[in-house]
């Protein structure tokens, strides 16, 4: 499992490194992480509360969905 601690550390590293992903707009990168793992987070609280726990697909899904929102988020730069 990963504790709090850790995945604070892991999201604001990620936050980091997607500050030069959208050149001009340094704000974006790290925007698009945050939506994600905000997606991620609800994500899975609905499907646990639906599913009554998580699975290795459960976690397979959220990975793609979010996967593809970061993506949409960093080419499309309006």
């Amino acid at each position: 499992t990963v504790g709090p601690v850790a995945l604070a550390v892991g999201a604001i590293a990620v936050g980091l490194l997607a500050v030069p992903a959208v050149p001009g707009r340094p704000w974006q990168g790290p925007l698009a992480v945050a939506v994600g793992l905000a997606v991620a987070a609800a994500l899975l609280t609905h499907l646990v509360r639906r599913l009554g726990g998580i699975t290795g697909d459960v976690l397979g899904a959220t990975v793609e969905v979010v996967t593809t929102l970061v993506y949409l988020g960093l080419v499309l730069s309006g």
